[in-house]
């Protein structure tokens, strides 16, 4: 079952390339720009977290914080914010609860094989933990523009 907008999200806990764990509720007061992406170092990828890392100060003014999530190692994850500077953290979903409880752990197909994998997507909670917008199969160009609109309205 996905969360829908309007209902609370359910606490998770993740571990971040920050070497810590990261609880959403920690978040409580604050919006929290939730993005799935499927693999670090990928073209698509990486321009995504690009786009978040140039919008961090605007997005951070307008109280939000942006926490990216892949099926990706920790080890994969510091590499990714070290060659990109990226200055906001890499949640390791390798299990991929999360994503599951998201539904964006979904069947994937590329160059006709089938496969398993993180659609790429965007959710922001609100202050209160209430998912508010959701961004699902998103295409990189524009996505990020598209977020900060919604949050600063």
């Amino acid at each position: 079952m996905n969360i829908t907008i309007g209902q609370k999200v359910p606490d998770f806990t993740l571990p971040a390339s920050t070497g810590e764990e990261i609880r959403l509720s920690q978040y409580l007061g604050k919006k929290v720009l939730l993005y799935f992406y499927p693999k670090n170092m990928t073209p698509a990828c990486t321009q995504e977290a690009c786009d978040f890392r140039d919008a961090h100060d605007t997005l951070a003014a307008s109280g939000a914080v942006v926490l990216g999530i892949s099926s990706d190692n920790l080890a994969s994850h510091g590499k990714f914010i070290t060659k990109h500077q990226l200055p906001f953290p890499l949640l390791s979903d390798e299990e991929h609860k999360v994503s599951e409880l998201f539904g964006v752990w979904q069947q994937k197909k590329l160059y006709g094989k089938e496969f398993m994998g993180i659609v790429r997507s965007t959710f922001l909670i609100d202050e209160e933990g209430i998912l508010r917008a959701e961004w699902r199969k998103v295409r990189v160009k524009g996505h990020v523009e598209t977020a900060l609109e919604q949050i600063v309205k």
